[in-house]
């Protein structure tokens, strides 16, 4: 049993799609992709330990540990046309195992597509909220959309939430120190229009991490139109032949 992946890596589709979840969150944030996707494509969210099924274990907040833990979960199932999708920290996460793949001697993804994320050479507007005091943290979800009513009634699933965040926050800033380095593939970025953490301003500059093609899509919604249906049916229509290559359709 792989613990990291989530469904079904044997089934028939001629394309599989790896989903890098946020901050805080889980593989649950790609719960409904498989169906909105359709039988040309094999979703795959990736679970990081410390959440969901995964809670008891300790999270992970060191960049080149999880690059190994990665690479050691995934391997076998990447030496088939696949692609990576990433939101929020979950960018990081897709375009860092991709040059980690890279430098390794292994194949690039068909295509990384990050969400949400400023790209590393960035300062991130959530970089050192791993060490503000809970209030000030609450402010920042709330800001941004993410903290549901119901939580703030439930302090204990409140505290889970606020530690997985804290361990999240550390693992995206070791992520960004080991970046720099140009991908092999083509790089497509999306921003939410009322995103306010990752503007499509600062989305636009991703376009440094790929030596192929880059393209900038906008996406209705704030940080986390990852919830919405656009961006699905969006990859659904661009993946659909099972070809990353057809995201080159894509316009601004």
């Amino acid at each position: 049993m792989n613990r990291y992946v989530v469904g079904h890596p044997q089934s028939e589709a001629p394309l599989s799609l790896f989903c890098f979840h946020h901050a805080g969150a889980g593989a649950m944030t790609f719960a409904r992709w498989r169906q909105r996707l359709g039988p040309q494509v094999r979703v795959l969210p990736v679970r990081l330990p410390g959440r969901e099924t995964r809670l008891r274990e300790a999270r992970i907040t060191d960049g080149n540990r999880l690059m190994r833990e990665l690479a050691e979960a995934l391997g076998s199932l990447l030496d088939q046309p696949h692609a990576f999708y990433g939101h929020s920290m979950g960018a990081l996460v897709a375009y860092r195992f991709a040059l980690h793949r890279v430098r390794e001697g292994h194949r690039a993804p068909d295509s990384v597509l990050v969400g949400a994320c400023s790209p590393p050479h960035l300062p991130g507007r959530f970089t050192d909220g791993d060490e503000l005091p809970d209030q000030e943290l609450l402010g920042l979800l709330s800001r941004c959309g993410d903290l549901p009513e119901y939580l703030v009634q439930r302090p204990e699933r409140l505290r889970t939430l606020l530690a997985t965040l804290r361990d999240d926050l550390q693992l995206a800033r070791s992520l960004r120190d080991g970046s720099g380095d140009a991908l092999p593939c083509p790089l497509r970025a999306f921003a939410g229009r009322d995103d306010t953490v990752a503007p499509a301003g600062e989305m636009r500059s991703w376009d440094q991490y790929t030596t192929a093609a880059f393209e900038l899509r906008t996406i209705a919604g704030g940080h986390f139109f990852v919830r919405g249906g656009e961006l699905s049916q969006l990859l659904a229509s661009a993946l659909g032949s099972g070809s990353p290559s057809r995201l080159a359709g894509l316009n601004t």
